[in-house]
C-alpha cells in the first residue's frame, strides 16, 4: 500500500492523504489519529480501507506501479546482457532513476 500511496497520493482527496500518511508514515495507531480529530477508531478505520480501495482502484486503471515494476525487471535483464561498458551502465541507471 505505501508503493500505491506514493506514486498516487495526489489523487486522494486531503483527509485520505492526511489519514494514510499518519497510518503508514508516521506508524500512528488508529486512536492516535482519532483523537485529535475527534472523531472514533472506526471513522478512521473505514476512511483507511476506502482510501486503499481507492488505491487498489487508481492502480487497476492506471497501472504505474505494474508497469514500473515490470520495467525495472527488463532494465535489470538489459544489464545482464550489455557489454557492461560505462556507457551502457549509464544509461541503465539513468532509466532506472526515471522510473
Amino acid at each position: 500500500m505505501t508503493v500505491l500511496f506514493d506514486i498516487y497520493e495526489p489523487l486522494l482527496t486531503e483527509k485520505q492523504r492526511d489519514t494514510l500518511d499518519l497510518y503508514y508514515n508516521e506508524d500512528l495507531s488508529l486512536r492516535e489519529i482519532a483523537d485529535p480529530e475527534g472523531t472514533t477508531r472506526q471513522a478512521v478505520m473505514n476512511r483507511i480501507i476506502k482510501s486503499e480501495k481507492r488505491l487498489l482502484e487508481l492502480e487497476e486503471m492506471l497501472g504505474v506501479y505494474k508497469r514500473s515494476k515490470t520495467a525495472g525487471v527488463l532494465l535489470d535483464r538489459l544489464a545482464e546482457l550489455t557489454d557492461g561498458s560505462d556507457e551502457a551502465a549509464s544509461l541503465i541507471k539513468q532509466i532506472k532513476e526515471l522510473l
